[in-house]
């Protein structure tokens, strides 16, 4: 077991490193080409942030794992609004009620809402086929059009250069895809020894784990006063998880929905997104705790029930 052990400490070191690395790179890219570091955070970070979900839930469809690939799309969205979005309430709550952002993150919120009602939809018809897969990519291409220059200034501009920005990004992005991967790895054979199936693996330990960019690129941003970058990583996670993953891999083959209870609390999750487009700031770190108590106790459900 020491193994398992020494490549989650592994894993943990390099998501937390990379993720500053990485924050520090999209700021300058922001800075250079004149892009709002918002839309950097929802495009590029919420991009490489979310390729760990892309590769495991694409590797467990192709093996026909249903379980494993449908649980990490839905358990990654419902990790990132409960888990991730929840601890940056808590620990920076000027970060999610900035004023200078207020806006964009309420139109970017109601896109993320609208993302999830489609997924679900089509889900309830009980397979995710190439419709759905055109359907979904259709309109994630028709969000990154909209969205790709049209962020606000909401974060402060860096008064100093950073050098080799592009350099930066991708290597803390890939720091932290890899640490991903280690922490996932140990905790998949920490796991092993308990008897549980693939769908609740995959909404929780699988789903958890692929969401450790998110959580660490978020929460360094945050701290580093980049509400922009923070809160775009997680909202535009939460779309290319539902549109691109679930787009890539409805395209190829029908996928059959697995039949349990996590639509309903992807929904649940999700509606908890519309406190951060109208709330007080004295509001926003009581109902962080209520979105992570909530995401302990779904969590602890899928391991009881």
């Amino acid at each position: 077991m020491i193994v398992p052990f020494v490549l989650f400490i592994i894993g943990l070191a390099l998501l937390l490193k990379g993720a500053s690395v990485a924050v520090r790179g999209a700021e300058g890219l922001a800075t250079r080409f004149g892009v709002a570091p918002a839309t950097i955070g929802f495009t590029v970070i919420a991009f490489g942030t979310s390729l760990p979900e892309l590769v495991v839930s694409t590797e467990a469809f192709v093996r026909g794992d249903a379980g494993i690939g449908f649980g990490n799309i839905v358990g990654s969205n419902i990790a990132n609004i409960g888990l991730v979005l929840g601890l940056i309430a808590l620990l920076v709550p000027a970060t999610c009620c900035n004023v200078t952002s207020r806006s964009y993150v309420a139109k970017t919120i109601f896109i993320v809402l609208a993302a999830t009602a489609v997924f679900i939809l089509f889900s309830m018809r009980g397979v995710l086929d190439s419709l759905s897969g055109i359907v979904f990519l259709g309109i994630f291409i028709a969000i990154l059009f909209s969205l790709w220059r049209s962020g606000p200034e909401v974060d402060p501009v860096p008064d100093e250069q950073i050098p080799y920005p592009l350099a930066l990004t991708v290597g803390g992005l890939a720091a932290v895809i890899l640490g991903a991967h280690l922490l996932l790895t140990g905790a998949g054979e920490i796991a092993l020894a308990f008897d549980i199936s693939s769908l609740v693996i995959g909404l929780s330990m699988v789903a958890l784990g692929t969401s450790l960019p998110e959580l660490a690129t978020s929460v360094v941003a945050a701290m580093k006063k980049s509400p922009g970058v923070a809160m775009g990583n997680i909202l535009g996670s939460n779309i290319f998880n539902l549109l691109f993953i679930g787009g890539i891999n409805s395209l190829g083959h029908t996928t059959p929905v697995p039949v349990n209870g996590s639509l309903a609390a992807l929904c649940l999750f999700s509606i908890g997104l519309i406190p951060f487009m109208i709330a007080r700031p004295s509001f926003i770190r009581v109902f962080g705790g209520i979105l992570v108590g909530g995401y302990i106790i779904y969590i602890a459900f899928l391991f009881l029930a």
